[in-house]
């Protein structure tokens, strides 16, 4: 009978994460995981291939902790407040795992079926406010146009590149507000015209 496995595939995506928080991306070797869980570095190898496959892994495992920060933000009858306070949630998120943050948009993350799985995941939890807002029909494309202000607005707060000074937390609330307030007029004027 073969022995009992020292420690989970789980286990070490979670030993991986925290290096990487500590560290980086690139701060930490496969060494370093496998003292981390209390395994050699051979017995790393056999689950996975390389360090590129475990940052996969470590992808993967910050996207499913993005879906549940955001799915426990509080819901409003109002979607655009629903909106506001999942937004809110990806900030906190962000800036509480900044450096495993750094993993959801890596342009050089290899492109997978579970990766697309996982973000369609994280997203989820948003659609239905979204379809509330916007229409079914115009759900993701709404999507599409708040993310990229979501992630260049943390993006430039945890590099420390907004130096005009000023509220960060006013400009945020303000910009999320602005563009959801701006796709859920566009709706209701189609609506109209519709009508």
């Amino acid at each position: 009978m073969p022995a009992a496995p020292k420690t989970t595939d789980a286990e070490i995506v979670r030993a991986a994460r925290k290096l990487v928080e500590a560290r980086g991306q690139d701060g930490f070797s496969m060494n370093d995981v496998a003292a981390a869980v209390g395994i050699r570095a051979p017995s790393l190898y056999g689950r996975f291939a390389d360090r590129a496959a475990l940052l996969a892994a470590v992808e993967l495992e910050v996207w499913r902790a993005l879906e549940r920060a955001i799915a426990r933000a509080p819901r409003s009858p109002d979607p655009l407040e629903t909106l506001m306070a999942q937004c809110r949630a990806y900030r906190a998120f962000a800036k509480a795992h900044p450096e495993s943050y750094a993993l959801v948009y890596d342009a050089n993350a290899e492109r997978t079926e579970e990766g697309m799985r996982a973000r369609a995941a994280a997203l989820a939890p948003t659609m239905p406010a979204f379809a509330a807002l916007v229409g079914e029909h115009d759900a993701l494309l709404a999507a599409r146009t708040l993310v990229p202000f979501l992630h260049g607005f943390v993006s430039m707060d945890l590099s420390g590149a907004f130096r005009l000074g000023g509220r960060l937390d006013q400009a945020f609330e303000h910009g999320v507000r602005t563009i959801l307030s701006g796709l859920g007029g566009i709706h209701a004027r189609r609506a109209r015209r519709r009508g």
